[in-house]
């Protein structure tokens, strides 16, 4: 029988077996319980392997609660939605008053919101925690977003700062992030972030490969020195990886064999979602988003493509000559100036629902514990937080000094790349979104003074001026009328 263990798990699909080999890992014995309980076996069996790490498994719930030392604490990492509920219900029967259950999977917030008061009357205390970084950063140290109970961090701080993503000079890449379901929501904005990265990067790639002609050792190359500057992340890097990466079952290159058709689970369409709710601009993720919706009609494009090319249209509409380095520089910095734009609309949205909520979420800190260990970790990220420590109420990333006028040194490359993709009809939607909302936001005044002077038209709306005070409302029918006569 095992000594009374510090924490529990339950869950053991691969993210869960890696969180638990970690735990133990960082001298925390642990207790996993797996409803099909052969996962139970092959987990302690890879503990034993993986180092003899005090791993102990349990087949049935009530020895698997028993075994955990008081006030208990159990990490479930079991798919978002009813198989959540089903689990808490099959724990919460044999767990006491000040016991803790922490929910690691991609959940919904609202639901993480509702457990909680539903634990509370159980005596129960409740956190939802976004992980990120994979099943490698589960297994080596991910970047962990913990919201709800505050005495139920504490309870599992001291385990958290040790398998969190360790970043020298930042620390470990947890924090207790805020109230609620704030954990959920911040790592649901994290993923929506991530959704605009990569489809900024396939664009890079679309245009590297379509306009400029690059074969995948240069574009391999051209990606593996990208990660040595401003762009070095763990995207840019898995990126030039997949491009060195040559086919196992026929010739060439694999990337060139993956059908082109993006798969989601949902917490990218919850961000957009949510942007909308609180009426705040994300154009960049929602193109990322679009852009895998279109990628799904596989079927349509390849008839629609039949379609156009009879009436001229290649692949790529002209062939243009074009200086390789020159490109290459040019898509660089569209690809930064992109993503700070991405960023900027992720964490406008983070301190929107902060605002809504009352969670008063730390934007610097979030950024602090994405640089290490998730999937988004990148240097750049290092920027975001030094541009929250200088204004913790920088209304706009695009704003910071720094920022700025990186994005002023860049926007002529960043220009010329959407005009040459436009130009040979590549699609660029994320770039292309990216930089009407730059464009937008810089500009003092925009055409939106006749949008409402319709709503007003049409549907007496009233409208303000700009010379002064109120709201009007004019008879533009009428006058328009007279004026016709």
């Amino acid at each position: 029988m095992a000594p009374p263990t510090r924490i529990g798990l339950a869950g053991l699909a691969v993210m869960g077996q890696n969180l638990a080999l970690n735990i133990a890992e960082k001298g925390f014995p642990i207790s996993v319980y797996n409803r099909t309980t052969s996962k139970v076996d092959e987990t302690v069996e890879r503990a034993k392997k993986e180092g003899d790490l005090p791993v102990y498994g349990f087949h049935d719930p009530e020895s698997f609660v028993q075994s955990i030392q008081k006030p208990r604490v159990v990490i479930m990492l079991v798919k978002a939605g009813a198989p959540v509920d089903q689990t808490i219900k099959t724990l919460s029967a044999y767990l006491e008053k000040g016991d803790c259950i922490i929910d690691g999977g991609n959940e919904w917030y609202e639901n993480t919101e509702r457990r909680q008061k539903e634990m509370l009357a159980l005596g129960l205390l409740y956190l939802g925690m976004g992980v990120s970084g994979g099943e490698e950063g589960a297994r080596n140290g991910p970047s962990l977003m913990p919201g709800g109970s505050f005495e139920a961090y504490k309870y599992i701080e001291d385990i958290l700062l040790k398998v969190a993503a360790q970043v020298p000079d930042s620390g470990p890449c947890v924090t207790y992030i805020g109230k609620g379901g704030s954990g959920n929501f911040v790592k649901m904005v994290h993923n929506g972030i991530e959704y605009g990265d990569m489809q900024l990067i396939a664009e890079a790639y679309d245009v590297l490969k379509s306009v400029g002609k690059l074969s995948n050792e240069e574009l391999h190359s051209v990606f593996s020195e990208w990660n040595k500057g401003e762009l070095l992340s763990f995207l840019i890097e898995i990126t030039a990886d997949i491009f060195g990466i040559k086919d196992d079952k026929a010739d060439g290159y694999l990337v060139d064999k993956v059908l082109d058709k993006t798969g989601m689970k949902g917490t990218g369409k919850w961000t957009v979602q949510q942007a909308a709710d609180l009426s705040v601009a994300a154009p960049t993720i929602a193109a990322s988003l679009d852009s895998r919706f279109l990628s799904g009609l596989k079927e349509e494009r390849v008839e629609a493509a039949k379609v156009f090319k009879s009436g001229g249209f290649g692949d790529v509409l002209t062939d243009q000559v074009v200086d390789k380095a020159k490109l290459i520089d040019d898509v660089r910095q569209a690809l930064y100036a992109s993503k700070i734009c991405s960023y900027a609309q992720g964490m406008n949205l983070i301190r929107a629902k902060s605002i809504e909520k009352g969670w008063d979420l730390k934007l610097g800190e979030l950024a602090r514990i994405w640089k290490g260990g998730c999937i988004i970790r990148a240097i750049f990220l290092d920027r975001i937080k030094k541009a929250y420590d200088r204004n913790s109420d920088l209304a706009n990333l695009l704003v910071d000094p720094e920022f700025a006028k990186e994005i002023i040194d860049r926007q002529s490359a960043w220009r010329r790349v959407v005009c040459l993709a436009i130009n040979s009809g590549i699609s660029t939607p994320g770039m292309s979104a990216s930089l009407a909302y730059f464009d937008t936001y810089r500009r003092e005044r925009v055409p939106a003074n006749l949008v409402q002077a319709q709503r007003d038209y049409f549907g007496a709306h009233t409208y303000e001026r700009v010379d002064m005070d109120g709201s009007f409302h004019t008879e533009w029918f009428k006058i328009a009328k007279k004026l016709k006569d």
